[in-house]
């Protein structure tokens, strides 16, 4: 999966430096990804939930952190809305 844009990864974990490995860890195994629906990303992510709008959720290191997505499943694309705390995904 081609991911956009990593940066908003980067700049939350330069803040935040606990995030980095687990948020690295979802960026490279999503980058070799080739996922066509929600069944093939739960085969590598079981905690990830789809919420509507092609957007789904992810819980990165035993949910501390939410990570949002939207995924073009035709284009092989993934484009990264939101990254954040629990409690920061429970205010949006």
């Amino acid at each position: 999966m081609r991911i956009f844009s990593k940066s908003t990864l980067v700049e939350y974990y330069t803040k935040n430096p606990q995030s980095r490995q687990p948020l690295e860890d979802w960026y490279l195994i999503t980058s070799k990804a080739n996922w066509q629906n929600l069944s093939d990303i739960r085969k590598m992510f079981n905690n990830v939930d789809y919420v509507g709008n092609d957007r789904y959720v992810f819980n990165i290191k035993g949910n501390h952190y939410r990570l949002v997505v939207v995924i073009r499943f035709s284009k092989g694309r993934v484009f990264i809305r939101f990254v954040g705390t629990h409690a920061e995904y429970d205010k949006i």
